[in-house]
């Protein structure tokens, strides 16, 4: 190194905790089941690739986007990332990421919100 060269580094991102909430747990258990009754090593490919990108957010948070259905509601709290054709739902919390949802992305999201209004 130069004599009076820096030696700065990029400012590193907070580490979070990813927590997954009672709700997200269930679908994802009724996900991997749901593929486990045709292949178990299905099932287990998507349930490491649901789990990897979710802990993906303990430092990569902010870049999932605010969940567009509910921007236009003015309701921004509430990000998502994808992995198709799921979308992992989560809420940053401090230094907790809180995985609230993972919901199939081919379906529409007003129709699943209200379908689990109506279960609860």
């Amino acid at each position: 190194m130069c004599a009076g060269a820096s030696s700065a580094r990029a400012p590193t991102m907070p580490e979070r905790r990813v927590r997954w909430t009672e709700t997200a747990r269930r679908d994802l258990d009724a996900i991997v089941d749901y593929i486990a009754a045709d292949s178990i090593e299905n099932a287990l490919t998507v349930l490491d690739r649901l789990q990897a990108r979710a802990g993906s957010l303990t430092v990569a948070a902010e870049p999932g986007r605010v969940v567009p259905e509910l921007r236009v509601v003015d309701v921004h709290q509430y990000r998502e990332v994808i992995e198709r054709p799921w979308r992992l739902l989560y809420r940053i919390d401090g230094d907790t990421v809180l995985v609230l949802a993972v919901l199939d992305g081919r379906r529409e999201l007003r129709s699943l919100l209200l379908e689990r209004l109506l279960r609860s």
